[in-house]
């Protein structure tokens, strides 16, 4: 499972109506873990509206949120989360697999 946190949802739910697709059922998160950044892998977030065959799908919180099968491995049990603060703004994930993540949080290794 991939969680969205309260936080998240309300700035993925404003970012869809910003992008006019708030009130198009086929549009969903999509998940993704790439390699780069500083401590090896780092995460991708996109609105996508087309499923590919091997994905997993999953919702939480009022939010849809799809992954393909390889960057699930490396986020079970994962909480998508999102941040207004002074030290850092933007999405964010508690990734319990993580052994070690990078200074700004972009990055992590497992």
């Amino acid at each position: 499972m991939i969680y969205v946190s309260d936080k998240a949802r309300e700035k993925v739910k404003h970012l869809m109506a910003d992008a006019a697709i708030a009130d198009a059922p086929d549009y969903f998160v999509r998940v993704s873990v790439v390699g780069g950044g500083c401590s090896g892998l780092s995460y991708k977030l996109d609105f996508d509206n087309e499923q590919k065959p091997m994905d997993q799908v999953f919702e939480d919180n009022d939010v849809k949120v799809v992954t393909d099968l390889k960057s699930f491995l490396y986020l079970v049990n994962t909480t998508l989360d999102f941040s207004d603060g002074l030290n850092g703004k933007g999405f964010y994930f508690s990734n319990p697999n993580a052994s070690r993540t990078c200074g700004c949080g972009e990055s992590f290794a497992v």
